[in-house]
């Protein structure tokens, strides 16, 4: 007889068994290092959160309130705690169920129909019988790695849910700034609208005043109403814009804040931002979200192909069953009255029409699929980043051009007015040279804005950091 120590061993060795092909991460499809951009002598992204990456306070208590009530956000935790759930249910089935039963039962039959008839006479007999047992049904001995497998592409899909809740968190923080420098942005041309405006409206009165004294035209009129209307127009689509923004960042945190929130900075002050460092491209595989639930799909799919592969195995399963049966209550529990039974059996599907080569073939095929996936993710994330660092260059340079426009547009707009006033120049070349300002201004205040919603970007494409 076999010694049950080595039973045993066999059986661990056996259970150790996976069919799963062993996981290589596929090679990410990028150069090895960014574009080149200005030194920031900043720190990397995920070791910068949120609270000390942005530096507006006011901006800081809408994010904090979007994190804290934004419904999708809720939604995304609630998917992690289902996901979580079907995880630790795959994972019990990797250990025996056992069940618990008792019981009582009172019968009362007639003589003969126990054959006694004859020989007892007619009549009945009364008997009792009581029983308790724990039993295990169809347990699998999971020789091949199925069930693991099948453990284990749980648990991976799990994870991936805890990196899109992630992801999706880091996607409302960008959006949460974006809408709030859009409207900050706004803000900033509408003071400038409403300074324009009455400067103008002050102009039209003089230019009425001019032309009822005989001192010039209903054109210099006429164009003095064409410089209102033009920052009229403006103002009105500003605030048109500006509202619409409330709106959109009203649901983003989830309803009115509780509290007015701080005073925010002006969109031109140097501190919005911590600085950051880009690090290579290979950091972005540990720290960006999206790319980490690609790679833990990816997992799920290559256990998935460990689990198709062991169905071509035969499933073994053992049941047992141990208890007590008497007749009498008492003494219920005595040796005497033991009830056992230990079995086992195994089953293999003989013709299937090639089922399970199929599923072999799906599980595959879907494993390649979500490869090309990560690599696609791992792309995306390296152009979003070389994107924002760009931009990061050139809006700045932009900026720096643009206000040197707009200095010159000033003076152009002094001189005009100047030359206006001695009778050098006609009132067309006021109104060109206000246009152009007014215009110069507002797209200065555009891109400066645009800006800073770049430097959320490049925050966002780095990854980000994990504070509360």
């Amino acid at each position: 007889m076999r010694n049950p120590v080595h039973i045993l061993i066999g059986v661990a060795l056996l259970g150790g068994c996976n069919m799963a092909p062993k996981y290589v991460q596929p090679v990410p499809p990028v150069p090895a290092s960014f574009p080149a951009s200005p030194a920031s002598g900043g720190e990397a992204a995920t070791a910068v959160g949120w609270q000390r990456f942005f530096g507006d306070p006011q901006l800081k208590a809408y994010i904090a309130a979007a994190l804290a009530n934004n419904r999708d956000l809720a939604a995304a935790a609630a998917r992690i705690e289902q996901a979580r759930a079907q995880f630790r249910i795959q994972q019990a089935g990797r250990l025996p169920q056992i069940d618990g039963s008792a019981g009582a039962t009172r019968t009362q039959a007639p003589l003969g129909s126990l054959g006694l008839g004859n020989n007892l006479g007619s009549g009945a007999i009364t008997y009792n019988q009581y029983s308790v047992r724990v039993a295990t049904s169809a347990f699998e001995l999971d020789f091949w790695g199925r069930v693991r497998n099948l453990s284990e592409s749980a648990r991976r899909s799990y994870l991936a849910t805890v990196e899109a809740q992630r992801a999706f968190r880091l996607s409302l923080i960008s959006d949460v700034a974006a809408t709030y420098y859009s409207i900050r942005a706004g803000e900033e041309g509408i003071a400038l609208a409403e300074r324009t405006l009455a400067s103008r409206s002050q102009g039209l009165e003089i230019a009425k005043l001019r032309m009822d004294a005989g001192v010039t035209s209903s054109v210099d009129y006429d164009q003095s109403t064409a410089l209102l209307t033009q920052a009229q127009t403006e103002l009105a689509d500003l605030r048109r814009t500006s509202e619409q923004q409330r709106n959109q960042l009203l649901v983003l945190v989830g309803g009115p804040m509780s509290a007015p929130p701080p005073d925010g900075r002006p969109i031109a002050d140097a501190g919005q931002f911590a600085a950051l460092d880009p690090g290579l491209p290979s950091t972005l595989l540990q720290s960006r979200p999206d790319i980490l639930q690609a790679e833990h799909e990816l997992w799920a799919a290559n256990a998935d192909i460990g689990a198709a592969r062991a169905a071509f195995f035969p499933t073994i399963s053992l049941t047992g069953a141990f208890g007590f049966v008497s007749p009498k209550l008492e003494g219920l529990f005595d040796n005497s009255n033991q009830n056992w039974s230990f079995g086992g059996s195994a089953a293999l599907p003989i013709f299937d029409w090639g089922k399970r080569e199929r599923q072999l073939d799906a599980a595959k095929a879907r494993r390649d699929e979500l490869v090309a996936t990560y690599q696609r993710t791992v792309q995306n994330a390296f152009r979003e980043v070389s994107d924002a660092l760009v931009g990061r260059q050139r809006y700045r340079e932009q900026i720096e051009a643009q206000e040197q426009a707009v200095a010159a547009q000033r003076r152009l707009a002094e001189t005009a007015m100047l030359r206006y006033d001695n009778g050098i120049a006609i009132y067309l070349e006021v109104l060109d040279a206000e246009r152009n300002l007014f215009s110069a201004e507002q797209q200065l205040i555009r891109l400066r804005a645009t800006e800073l919603q770049n430097g959320v970007s490049l925050y966002t494409a780095l990854g980000g950091g994990n504070d509360g």
